[in-house]
């Protein structure tokens, strides 16, 4: 397995449980005063503060953690030591458990896959009942379900299925799909325009959105339309979805031909598709901050890591790095190294796991994809 989860992870799972309250299980405690030892008296002094983690890059150093996958879509890394991983065509949910062992956790029902449609992304939260959330595909739809996340490392399983909102538009292509719960507690999701250009810019369509959610399916009291899902409009096929420190939302989208985009995300506000495309700077859009020609990017999941953005480059076969602070620039690493990869999730302040997807039907896989990679990483002096 190569180098074992370390301190960074820690940081990460007790982050996760501060802001999204991701599952968990109980740690086990030594007590302290055992035998004739006494417990150190309290220090006078309060402890430093530690820095926030500013940016990072890649040190080029990769472990290949699962091979054999198939159309892997979504990256769900979870407190306890596992990750569940999402199969766009399969339906299957896997679990990759802390020693290294990876098995079938189950296969979600209702699921027709085609195309670009599938199970797609996936997202775990606990509220008191752990959940598994997911956005699929279905025979008329896309919709977004729970499911109760039953077991513990090893032996996790899925309840029955629930719907909390269906009606999205479905097509071949652009069905978005990603999932990402924010630091208020609600649940975001993407949503591709379907192949209908125009629904992007109807706000009665759920096609070509951003969409926020209550964690129980409802619509927010303080979303910024209304008895409406929709948090933001003019969107092609947004697939990377990601929260910074400050409470900032970042949304990587497919261009058509010309631009794809990094988006910074404000309530309420249209990014501009179908009638710009890229950097436009045109009244009432909201332009990129950065963008590519889709033969460098097509990008699909958005990761962070301290004040580093991570977009995952499907066409371009590339990791696209990104300041924060500076947007307008990125860094492409193992440029037709991975092939195609489909989502960048970060661990602790020292790891991105990445899944390729070469078994697509857009790739050309080798022997022993897709993978699940992870990718180290280091502070940029």
């Amino acid at each position: 397995m190569g180098r074992p989860l370390n301190r960074s992870l820690a940081l990460a799972v007790a982050a996760a449980l501060a802001l999204s309250g991701c599952v968990a299980t109980d740690v086990a405690r030594t007590p302290t005063g055992v035998g004739t030892s006494q417990p150190s008296p309290p220090s006078s002094e309060p402890p430093e503060p530690e820095a926030p983690l500013g940016a990072v890059s890649p040190t080029g150093e990769l472990e290949v953690l699962v091979t054999g996958l198939r159309t892997p879509w979504s990256i769900a890394p979870l407190p306890t030591g596992s990750t569940l991983m999402s199969e766009r065509d399969t339906g299957r949910v896997l679990e990759l458990m802390p020693d290294g062992d990876l098995r079938v956790v189950a296969t979600v029902p209702g699921i027709v896959p085609g195309g670009e449609g599938g199970l797609l992304g996936i997202a775990a939260r606990d509220t008191g009942t752990p959940y598994l959330y997911a956005y699929f595909t279905a025979a008329n739809d896309n919709r977004i379900v729970r499911m109760p996340l039953t077991g513990a490392p090893g032996t996790y399983g899925l309840g029955g299925v629930e719907v909390l909102l269906a009606g999205i538009p479905k097509a071949r292509t652009h069905n978005g799909g990603r999932l990402a719960f924010g630091p208020d507690g609600m649940l975001y999701a993407t949503t591709g325009d379907a192949q209908q250009t125009e629904r992007s810019q109807d706000r009665s369509s759920l096609a070509g959105k951003i969409l926020r959610l209550t964690p129980d399916g409802d619509v927010p009291a303080d979303n910024p339309f209304p008895g409406s899902y929709v948090y933001s409009l003019g969107h092609r096929n947004p697939q990377g979805l990601v929260f910074d420190r400050s409470g900032q939302l970042w949304a990587a989208e497919f261009g058509q031909t010309t631009w794809d985009e990094l988006n910074r995300i404000e309530p309420g506000e249209n990014y501009g598709w179908p009638i710009v495309e890229g950097i436009g700077g045109r009244s009432g859009y909201v332009d990129p901050v950065q963008q590519w020609p889709p033969r460098e990017a097509s990008p699909s999941g958005l990761g962070i890591v301290g004040d580093t953005l991570f977009l995952a480059a499907l066409r371009g076969q590339r990791l696209w790095v990104i300041d924060i602070d500076n947007p307008g620039t990125g860094t492409a690493f193992f440029v037709s190294e991975l092939g195609r990869i489909r989502d960048a999730v970060g661990v602790g302040d020292d790891r991105l796991l990445l899944v390729t997807s070469n078994t697509d039907a857009n790739g050309r896989p080798g022997a022993d994809d897709d993978r699940l990679i992870a990718v180290w990483l280091a502070p940029r002096g």
